[in-house]
């Protein structure tokens, strides 16, 4: 059988998913996707219309995967269980797929992924959380960057081996989420308008735990 015979979308971007967890995100190329088929770089080209469009696949892809794993984790939790479910997530699956997170946190078109089941859900079930600590308006949208914030941090510096200190990062990481849970419970109303959306960052963070 030829090396480009069965070749599909979906097939390349599973390929590329699992590339990037190898080698990176940023490395990962329409001829070194090729390469593992065997096929030359034009082969792809029927199936994909450009690096971007790749990139997008795969980003759709991890969002799905990341959103499945975080609904599993919270189903029939509520507050802080909640929270940790999601939190555990969410880290869980940086550490295990380097490669597909970075590829949730790139920027996007918002054209491209607005349908995109995985990016929906995930702000779904962000806001469902952040619910059940009586957030709303304004104040779910800036506790919703906290979370994203302080998720993306920990599991950036984690993946990248930035904690040198002696302290194990899952106690560090379990503090934080009892301190997270502490603000959530005792959050200031916002004071100023920003006439934000809920929305509004779904493009541009594809599975990120933000409103």
């Amino acid at each position: 059988m030829s090396p480009r015979a069965g070749l599909n979308a979906e097939r390349i971007t599973i390929a590329a998913a699992e590339l990037a967890d190898d080698i990176g995100f940023d490395n990962m190329t329409i001829a070194a996707v090729a390469k593992t088929f065997g096929v030359k770089d034009p082969s792809l080209y029927s199936h994909v219309r450009n690096l971007q469009d790749l990139r997008t696949r795969v980003a759709v892809l991890a969002a799905g995967e990341m959103t499945d794993g975080i609904a599993a984790a919270v189903a029939g939790r509520a507050g802080k269980d909640a929270l940790v479910a999601f939190a555990g997530a969410y880290r869980d699956y940086a550490r295990r797929h380097p490669g597909r997170y970075a590829a949730t946190q790139s920027r996007l078109d918002p054209a491209e992924v607005a349908q995109a089941a995985g990016h929906i859900r995930s702000v779904e079930l962000t806001v469902a959380i952040l619910h059940g600590y009586d957030l709303a308006d304004d104040d779910l949208i800036d506790a919703g960057r906290l979370l994203r914030s302080t998720f993306h941090g920990f599991a950036t510096l984690e993946t990248s081996g930035g904690f040198a200190h002696g302290r194990s990062p899952d106690a560090s990481w379990a503090h934080i989420l009892d301190a997270l849970h502490l603000t959530l419970q005792q959050w200031p109303s916002a004071t100023e308008d920003t006439h934000t959306t809920v929305l509004d960052e779904q493009g541009t963070t594809p599975c990120s735990p933000t409103p």
